[in-house]
């Protein structure tokens, strides 16, 4: 009896700690995301599996969403070919997903502008403040939450992302 009580409590302490720990358990068994396409003018995401779409999803971006991101602060997001360079459980916008924004032409022109091309570019979920908005974050591509778990199980680091005008 006292055995299988200590064995529930494990189990318990378990389970408490896993929900609080921010670590994502979705699981996805599907065709490989190969590639994102995002079309920032129709505010929509592609992930491809070859040329097959598997999912499409409405999309939010940067506060200044016309052009690329050129400089630290200017609100757009970037525009070019990119690559996920890794998952965050811990994001403070639900889950996400980093893009590797700035490459070497990002730098390169920012600092022959006298510039700083900024960074931490992610397709995340919302915040609790965001919901509701249209073109709200500082550069990043957003969508729901419940859209992002999605994606996050979906994609892995490596895939490639093109960020279209």
């Amino acid at each position: 009896m006292i055995r299988s009580l200590r064995l529930a409590l494990a189990g318990l302490v378990l389970l408490t700690l896993a929900a609080c720990s921010g670590m994502f358990s979705g699981s996805y068994y599907g065709p490989e995301v190969t590639r994102i396409m995002v079309h920032k003018a129709d505010r929509t995401m592609y992930l491809m599996h070859g040329t097959e779409v598997l999912k499409v999803y409405s999309i939010e971006l940067g506060t200044e969403p016309i052009g690329p991101k050129q400089f630290e602060g200017d609100g757009k997001t970037p525009e070019g070919r990119y690559f996920i360079t890794h998952r965050n459980a811990k994001s403070r916008f639900h889950l996400s997903l980093g893009i590797s924004y700035p490459n070497a032409d990002d730098v390169a022109y920012a600092k022959a502008q006298g510039q700083q091309p900024g960074g931490d570019i992610f397709i995340h979920g919302q915040s609790a403040n965001s919901k509701g908005k249209q073109d709200w974050t500082v550069g990043c591509i957003a969508m729901t939450n419940n859209q992002m778990d999605v994606i996050y199980a979906m994609v892995n680091p490596g895939t490639p992302i093109w960020i279209l005008p």
